[in-house]
């Protein structure tokens, strides 16, 4: 049975098909055969509302079987994240997987419709693997996004992967080595 990977796009106009695609197009072909990504297209993606995407992710999660992996790019992982914070899943997640994902709250972005946590950690499901890439070159969202989840989320690894970009360079392969070693039940290192 193929591993269940969902990978959740950001924000934009014509992100889903001209820019995110690249990334969920490089976390399929570097996984494999073995794992089915699926990257649903967000509603009003030029301009997401957190209660918008909340319940589209809510019914992509709920089709997702036990040990589904989960990513986000951008405000989508953002969003993803606070709602992982916010519902008790009925399947047990395997990881948690966020690349250059801007922080909502103090000292990040500020939100009308996102609750600020900074003990954001505490209210993630139990014992599921947590990561954040960051890309060195990223322009879009300020490097110290990714120092402050590492405050609140203090479980979670932190890479920070030179040169890369906003969007990794389209070049998820540090996403899929953590994915294959979490997917072998290997510790993260």
């Amino acid at each position: 049975m193929k591993r269940q990977v969902l990978f959740v796009q950001g924000g934009g106009a014509e992100v889903h098909d001209q820019w995110d695609d690249k990334l969920a197009g490089s976390l399929q072909r570097e996984l494999g055969p073995g794992y089915d990504v699926r990257y649903p297209r967000m509603p009003n993606e030029s301009d997401p509302h957190y209660a918008d995407w909340k319940t589209a992710l809510l019914g992509h999660l709920d089709r997702l079987e036990d040990g589904a992996i989960l990513a986000g790019h951008s405000i989508g992982g953002a969003i993803l994240i606070n709602v992982l914070a916010e519902v008790r899943l009925t399947r047990r997640v395997g990881g948690i997987f966020l690349v250059a994902t801007p922080f909502v709250g103090e000292g990040g972005w500020p939100s009308d419709e996102i609750r600020p946590r900074p003990d954001l950690g505490a209210h993630l499901p139990a014992g599921v693997p947590v990561f954040f890439y960051e890309g060195a070159a990223d322009e879009t969202v300020p490097f110290a996004h990714v120092e402050l989840y590492a405050k609140a989320v203090p479980q979670a690894v932190v890479r920070v992967l030179e040169h890369a970009d906003h969007q990794l360079n389209n070049d998820m392969s540090a996403v899929v080595r953590d994915i294959r070693a979490i997917s072998d039940g290997k510790p993260p290192s």
